[in-house]
């Protein structure tokens, strides 16, 4: 199947890598950024829905979309989430903010440079020797270019834009760029609670130290698996702004889509991207909330390599047997089974009264195609289910939903629309179930034990 957005990704991907970064820490500076990307977003959108009239140039998207890569931090990832949740914007300007994904307005090579000597010490003049100039990718935090260690390995080296802690700091004083990115994760949800939690989680992704230390349990985690593949850390040439890992071979999703994969190969591949995004979480209690498709490669082998490690999170087993809990209630579907289930993640109060029947029901959008017990694709529209469920905001904020929670089960949601891209068929409903019995399993064989958390992150016996 033709991939007919191919060209002008292409286009902007150029656009954008032929830009240099000029990464303003200033509110005002981000704001006028920021504001520039919105306006020219939008106008876009509301042309396509007039429709009638011909599809945005080149031009008009390219001025869109590399505001946002100026920004970097917040700002990017807001595009980024534009680009593949299933929020039914224009394909021209979703394909150009997929982009976004790999590509935005990179910093010198000149400053990728010194920054390597600064953090690296003398491990850095070997990492530099054969180092390529041209970045492969430039991210929301950092951009990535291509090396070769003494003896040959090929490797990635991920580099830290100066600055972008504060950066980031800066962001979330803005009521444009962080409302924007708590309405796209959760609409409706009270603001504060969910930007707290997204400002934690941007600000630990800063430190290539921690994100070392997850890409590493991942890879033994996943070792032996037969389709997900996690690139080894070089320790020796990392920092907590430098981060070196073994090269990975592969294409990404839409150039994936366009060889036009077999039904086999792409059950295979969706099955796999569940299991590592909801099993890590009910396995070992370790959640990565940042699925969009620019983190992973399909490689010439078969094999799919998951490429970031900066957004994840670690949740105490109490937590992962409340969620485990909350599933298997969705898919019993009884009264006391949900309401037992509500008690237990603090969605309700004992002995305080609330609507069943409104509650039942946005937990069941939730889940939405993972409740049917049948072999099935994810439709676009099952990727977005409880969006008319948060019309009214006070559905959820008549309840005590935690805004940590809400951020992990909205995150689904990317799953969700990367599942639905990709075409793939599987009888999701069991996968489901199968992860949340063995959490709960897993659980009741723990008590007594560490009681509190998933200490080591490895596989249970």
């Amino acid at each position: 199947m033709a991939d007919s957005q191919r060209p002008l990704r292409e286009e902007v991907a150029a656009a954008l890598r032929a830009a240099t970064a000029e990464l303003s820490t200033s509110s005002l500076g981000r704001l006028r950024h920021a504001a520039t990307a919105a306006l020219r977003t939008a106008l876009l959108a509301r042309r396509s829905r007039g429709g009638g009239g011909a599809a945005p140039e080149v031009e008009a998207l390219v001025s869109a979309v590399r505001p946002l890569g100026q920004l970097k931090g917040l700002g990017m990832k807001l595009g980024q989430l534009m680009s593949y949740l299933e929020l039914q914007l224009p394909p021209d300007l979703q394909a150009a903010l997929s982009v976004l994904q790999t590509q935005s307005p990179a910093m010198p090579f000149e400053r990728v440079v010194a920054l390597i000597e600064e953090e690296l010490g003398e491990c850095a003049a070997p990492l530099l020797t054969h180092m390529r100039a041209e970045h492969v990718a430039a991210a929301s935090i950092g951009q990535v270019h291509r090396a070769e260690l003494p003896g040959g390995t090929q490797v990635a080296v991920k580099v830290q834009y100066p600055d972008i802690e504060r950066t980031i700091a800066t962001d979330f004083r803005s009521a444009t760029l962080g409302t924007g990115m708590a309405a796209l994760l959760m609409p409706g949800a009270e603001v504060e609670g969910v930007l707290a939690e997204v400002r934690r989680a941007l600000l630990e992704e800063c430190d290539y130290g921690r994100e070392a230390d997850y890409q590493e349990r991942f890879a033994r985690l996943y070792q032996t698996h037969p389709t997900l593949s996690v690139p080894p850390v070089h320790r020796a040439y990392c920092s907590r702004r430098v981060l070196t890992t073994t090269w990975a071979e592969g294409v990404d999703l839409e150039a994936l889509l366009s060889a036009n994969p077999s039904q086999r190969d792409r059950d295979r591949f969706g099955t796999a991207l569940f299991e590592f995004y909801v099993g890590g979480l009910y396995r070992y209690g370790l959640y990565n909330w940042d699925p969009h498709p620019g983190n992973y490669l399909f490689a010439p082998d078969g094999r799919l390599s998951i490429l970031d490690h900066g957004a994840v999170r670690e949740f105490p087993r109490q937590t992962v047997r409340a969620l485990a809990t909350l599933s298997r209630a969705a898919q019993t579907d009884t009264y006391e089974a949900l309401d037992r289930a509500f008690l237990g993640l603090g969605l309700v109060r004992a002995g305080k009264r609330y609507d069943f029947d409104a509650t039942r029901s946005l937990v069941r959008s939730f889940y939405g195609p993972l409740l049917r017990d049948e072999v099935l694709g994810i439709e676009p529209a099952e990727a977005r289910p409880f969006q008319s469920v948060l019309a009214s905001k006070r559905k959820l904020l008549a309840l005590d939903f935690p805004p940590l929670l809400l951020f992990v089960l909205r995150i689904r949601f990317g799953l969700m629309s990367v599942l639905s891209r990709l075409g793939a068929r599987a009888n999701w409903y069991q996968i489901e179930r199968e992860l949340a019995n063995d959490a709960l399993r897993d659980d009741a064989r723990a008590a007594g034990q560490d009681g509190s958390s998933y200490a080591s992150g490895e596989p249970s016996d």
